[in-house]
């Protein structure tokens, strides 16, 4: 199974900051090898294609993951049941579980807090949309 930890920083920062959706980092994502991140960021910001992505491309971990932070229970089951006990973790700080914050924080795993951080605000900014009385589509 692959984890987050399996990546040098360097590209972890690309990651993030292709979460932020800085297109040139994930360009450089993509063509580097590293379009797992890529799609894991796209699945994150609730793209569907992406998450097949990488359902079909032997990643289901990650996709299982972008599930996760979304708080879906049987995603949650499936990364405590595969034992991907970071992933685990990680889903639940970026739902900002207390203990799973404070666990990132007291390991000073600072880069993923980083990235946690982030993902926390997209989630809320989702959040926001979904609420948003002018972005409901008409039928």
């Amino acid at each position: 199974m692959h984890c987050l930890t399996d990546y040098d920083p360097k590209i972890l920062l690309a990651f993030n900051l292709s979460l932020q959706g800085d297109r040139k980092f994930s360009d450089f994502l993509m063509q580097n090898g590293y379009q797992e991140l890529e799609a894991l960021s796209s699945s994150i910001h609730s793209n569907i294609a992406a998450q097949q992505w990488l359902l079909d491309n032997g990643f289901p971990e990650f996709a299982v993951l972008s599930n996760a932070i979304d708080d879906e229970p049987e995603a949650i089951a499936w990364l405590e049941k595969y034992h991907c006990d970071f992933l685990s973790k990680f889903a639940a700080a970026c739902r900002k579980d207390p203990a799973a914050m404070k666990w990132f924080a007291a390991n000073d795993l600072k880069l993923f807090v980083i990235i946690i951080s982030n993902i926390q605000n997209i989630l809320m900014y989702q959040s926001w949309d979904a609420s948003d009385i002018h972005k409901f589509r008409r039928s």
